[in-house]
């Protein structure tokens, strides 16, 4: 689900997103896959954010066009799911869409997309009053000569309730909302990379307790991290003699 992928890896940022945050990163089911010309289409039965309970429908319909990529996500629980722990939160309850478009070209990657969830109201699973995501984030690429590329993101994301109407907490309490905004150097030389984020959140209308630092009263978090490593497989130019 979503633009970024599970592993660091896989990104352009060293650190996922909080639109990331919001998504299944890992679960167990079945999936088929279909390409028809220009079209890829994807479908699966699995147990969302890894409940072990196989209630969820997740498909993809993705467009390609030259440089230019249109894909549709959704995601959501047929059922209801009386389980949670730090794995399988309370977002396994509900559902999530996404829309995302992907430019590629040359030295250059653009890719914005739009992301929705919903949790609704369910008594018998705890949930007394529902609440829901919205948010957006760009993500861009840019490869320099001599192994040096850089990349950004910057997103926002909201939520929807109050703790008055004891809503269901999706972010930093009921109703919060934040933005974030990465940076992230790169130097690669064959199969060896070396990058860095630097990146920086902002909560808002947070619920004390629920935002950064120790008693989750601060409403801003710097962060700095380095990454190291090396990659195999056919994907290293072999240098001409």
């Amino acid at each position: 689900m979503g633009a970024e992928s599970t592993f660091t890896f896989q990104n352009m940022n060293i650190e996922r997103g909080l639109l990331w945050n919001q998504e299944n990163a890992i679960n167990r089911g079945v999936q088929v896959n279909q390409t028809m010309g220009k079209f890829t289409a994807s479908l699966s039965w699995n147990d969302g954010f890894y409940s072990n309970r196989y209630s969820w429908l997740s498909g993809a319909l993705t467009y390609a066009n030259g440089p230019h990529s249109l894909a549709f996500e959704g995601m959501g629980n047929l059922g209801q799911t009386g389980y949670q722990t730090y794995a399988t939160p309370v977002q396994n309850n509900g559902s999530m869409y996404a829309v995302i478009y992907t430019y590629t070209k040359g030295s250059w990657i653009v890719q914005p997309y739009f992301q929705i969830s919903d949790v609704p109201t369910n008594l018998k699973i705890g949930i007394t009053k529902g609440a829901g995501t919205r948010g957006g984030a760009l993500l861009v690429s840019h490869t320099f000569k001599h192994g040096f590329s850089l990349a950004g993101r910057g997103e926002y994301i909201t939520s929807t309730g109050s703790v008055a109407d004891q809503a269901v907490n999706l972010m930093y309490g009921p109703g919060s909302a934040a933005w974030s905004a990465t940076l992230t150097p790169t130097f690669q030389y064959g199969g060896f990379f070396f990058r860095g984020d630097l990146s920086f959140v902002r909560a808002s209308s947070f619920t004390p307790g629920f935002a950064f630092g120790p008693t989750g009263m601060n409403a801003n978090q710097p962060r700095a991290v380095a990454e190291i490593g090396f990659i195999f497989g056919n994907n290293i130019i072999a240098k001409k003699p």
